[in-house]
C-alpha cells in the first residue's frame, strides 16, 4: 500500500470518527445547550454533497468516510432533538 493510501484511509477513519466525542458529551450530560443545530445540519448537506462527488469520481476511501459521517450526523441530529425535547 502507498502512503498516500495510507494516510488516506488514516484521515477516513479519523474523520469518520470525530463527532463521537460530542455525541458521547451529549448523552452523557443530556443537555443541548450550546450545540449550533445549524453546525450539524450544513455538516450533513455538506457531506451528502461531497459524497454524490465522491461515487462519480469511485474514490472509495472518500465514499465509505462520507458515509460513516452523514450515518453519524443523522444519529448526532436525532440525539440532539431527543435531549432538546427532554429538556423543555
Amino acid at each position: 500500500m502507498k502512503l498516500a493510501q495510507i494516510l488516506g484511509w488514516i484521515a477516513t477513519i479519523l474523520f469518520s470518527v470525530m463527532i463521537i466525542p460530542q455525541m458521547i458529551k451529549t448523552i452523557k450530560s443530556k443537555d443541548t445547550k450550546g450545540v449550533s443545530l445549524l453546525l450539524f445540519v450544513s455538516y450533513l448537506i455538506a457531506n451528502i454533497i461531497a459524497i454524490t462527488y465522491a461515487s462519480l469520481i469511485m474514490q472509495y476511501p472518500l465514499i465509505i468516510k462520507y458515509a460513516i459521517a452523514i450515518i453519524t450526523t443523522i444519529i448526532y441530529i436525532g440525539i440532539f432533538f431527543y435531549y432538546r425535547k427532554i429538556s423543555k
